[in-house]
């Protein structure tokens, strides 16, 4: 196999004995193989969740209903023993481990994303392993990525990463709820992330975890994206992480061409917009087709309010999500030109900011 920088995302229910502490045997496996791997090469990338759990086992506590500041402190807790334990069982390879802990707010700034990345790429030279989550001890709602799954993609766009694994406690995406369906298939590959495959991902995940199937559809339609392949599989099982690679396992969602222009790459991994643009038809032709700027006369409609130089996402008359950019005009100034659609944007507005709302090269798409 080819020398690969390797993402892979360990969820609480991999890491923990059903959320009741570290599953430390089975995280010797775990680091076992990843010096495999990095012995031969390749470069290691962990997004490891079970902070929380960490912090409930030198508690004595069980999972419940905890308030954000209990989670906050019981992963403040919990942090440092499960970092101190990564870094115990690397240590018997002699393999260094770097603790990075990130909010939204440090990918969704231009110049903190540049100094994560740059730091990120430095351990990987160095011959260290990341070792990355969340920062929950001080993230709130507002600066929340809100799963590792997610994360995890975001981490994979950072690292230029070829493969994202994503171990949960599911072997992969099936044609059905197995639970419920005895019939139901695990589906191998997937090219296309349409509404079918969304809909196959069914709810939220388990008591100890906070991603569901849902939250790694949405974590590999990022990821592959960027030029990312994605596996989910299950976390459990002999040399789990070296036959997710070399074998068939789990569900592979197959990478797209990832745009080289690292201001794109940063537009799929960072911000996060709540404001919405609505596009005709025409336009939406035009920007899956022939990768166009979004002109102002394309736009039918938009929710929420966004300054020039935020971002926000765009759809189609069908309500998919075609993609995300810069706009280049504030919410309030947009509703003005599309009040009056006829008169010199000079004249509505004071001044004229050109014909478009988003340029191509501020523009990253979400289509296969």
């Amino acid at each position: 196999m080819q020398t690969q920088t390797i993402v892979i995302k360990l969820g609480t229910s991999v890491l923990t004995n059903n959320g009741q502490g570290l599953d430390r045997a089975h995280m010797v496996e775990l680091v076992r193989q990843c010096v495999q791997l990095q012995k031969a090469g390749h470069r290691i990338v962990l997004v490891s969740s079970g902070a929380v759990a960490a912090g409930r086992e030198l508690l004595g506590r069980t999972p419940n209903n905890e308030t954000l500041s209990q989670k906050q402190m019981l992963a403040a807790i919990g942090q440092s023993q499960l970092l101190h334990t990564w870094q115990s069982l690397f240590a018997l390879y002699g393999v260094p481990v770097g603790q990075m802990l990130l909010t939204r707010a440090d990918l969704d700034d231009r110049e903190r994303y540049l100094n994560a990345r740059d730091t990120l790429l430095a351990l990987l030279k160095e011959g260290a392993v990341p070792i990355i989550n969340e920062n929950d001890a001080v993230a709130t709602a507002q600066i929340k990525v809100g799963d590792n799954d997610n994360l995890s993609a975001r981490v994979a766009v950072l690292a230029d990463a070829d493969k994202l694994l994503l171990l949960t406690d599911q072997p992969g995406l099936f044609s059905a709820d197995p639970r419920s369906n005895p019939d139901a298939q695990l589906i191998p590959e997937i090219r296309d992330i349409d509404d079918t495959v969304k809909a196959l991902a069914g709810g939220s995940g388990t008591a100890v975890g906070t991603g569901g199937m849902a939250t790694k559809i949405e974590a590999a339609s990022i990821a592959r994206h960027a030029g990312v392949d994605v596996v989910i599989s299950a976390g459990h099982g002999d040399n789990v992480i070296i036959n997710c690679l070399e074998q068939q396992l789990g569900t592979r969602f197959v990478s797209l061409k990832a745009p080289k222009n690292t201001h794109k790459r940063w537009l799929l991994a960072g911000p996060v917009s709540k404001a919405h643009i609505h596009i005709d038809a025409g336009a939406a032709n035009a920007i899956r087709k022939n990768g166009a700027s979004l002109l102002l006369v394309g736009i039918t409609a938009f929710d929420g309010e966004f300054r020039r130089g935020e971002l926000v996402q765009v759809f189609d008359t069908e309500g998919n999500s075609i993609g995300k950019g810069v706009a280049r005009y504030h919410s309030e100034e947009l509703a003005l030109v599309l009040a009056h659609p006829n008169e010199p944007k000079e004249r509505v507005l004071g001044y004229d900011n050109g014909a478009m709302l988003i340029h191509r090269d501020d523009f990253v798409s979400f289509l296969d």
